[in-house]
């Protein structure tokens, strides 16, 4: 048992087209859509899923390989980045703050500036208005379509420079038997994020992580 995530990439101007109240009843549909019961049974697939639904004109659904649905895989990357950050070099260091704090990477009370993003965002709280209570409905991820070539730029720099880390990682922040156990798994954890990144910059939509 715990935390799930779902992450789409949305398009941001058609989901504002519904009214506010609908609209996180819409993105629920959109990841679990109606009528897609068989599809579940059989199990979705890693990578890219696009539903035979009206749901696929304005979003896709994005399977990690390695995460079974859990958003505890995300989590504990972002610890293996505050274990190793200060072993990167300035330049990794500073594109992967961009990248994974844009994402879903909380630096609390790091010296990392604000990435503009994520469920406290003005603009993300004018997207879905919150019901009442704390963060509800809540996102675990919320990257409007304006920040999302920032994070694409940060990843062009972080790519070439992230084997560099895996002496850092050995040291400093593997965690044999644990979620991101090794530099391996933080790598590929992040280039799947790359290629949500990469799908969402392409349409000039934005990209949620949805609770469950």
């Amino acid at each position: 048992m715990g935390l799930d995530i779902s992450v789409l990439v949305v398009d941001w101007e058609r989901v504002g087209g519904f009214a506010p109240a609908e609209r996180w009843e819409r993105l629920t549909d959109a990841a679990y859509p109606d009528g897609c019961e068989d599809v579940f049974r059989a199990g979705l697939p890693d990578g890219w899923v696009r539903f035979p639904d009206e749901v696929a004109e304005w979003s896709a659904l994005y399977e990690f390989h390695s995460t079974s649905g859990s958003f505890k895989a995300h989590f504990w990357a972002g610890k293996r980045w505050e274990d190793v950050r200060e072993q990167a070099v300035p330049e990794l260091r500073a594109a992967l703050d961009v990248f994974l704090s844009g994402l879903f990477w909380d630096p609390y009370d790091m010296a990392v500036p604000p990435a503009g993003t994520g469920p406290d965002a003005p603009e993300i709280r004018e997207f879905v208005p919150h019901e009442g209570g704390w963060r509800n409905p809540y996102f675990l991820v919320a990257c409007p379509p304006r920040a999302v070539p920032v994070l694409a730029a940060a990843w062009a720099v972080a790519e070439p420079l992230l084997d560099g880390l895996k002496g850092p990682h050995t040291a400093h922040a593997d965690a044999p038997g644990r979620w991101i156990a090794n530099h391996d798994e933080f790598a590929v954890l992040l280039r799947e994020w790359a290629e949500v990144v990469r799908e969402a910059r392409a349409r000039g939509w934005g990209i949620v992580g949805l609770p469950f």
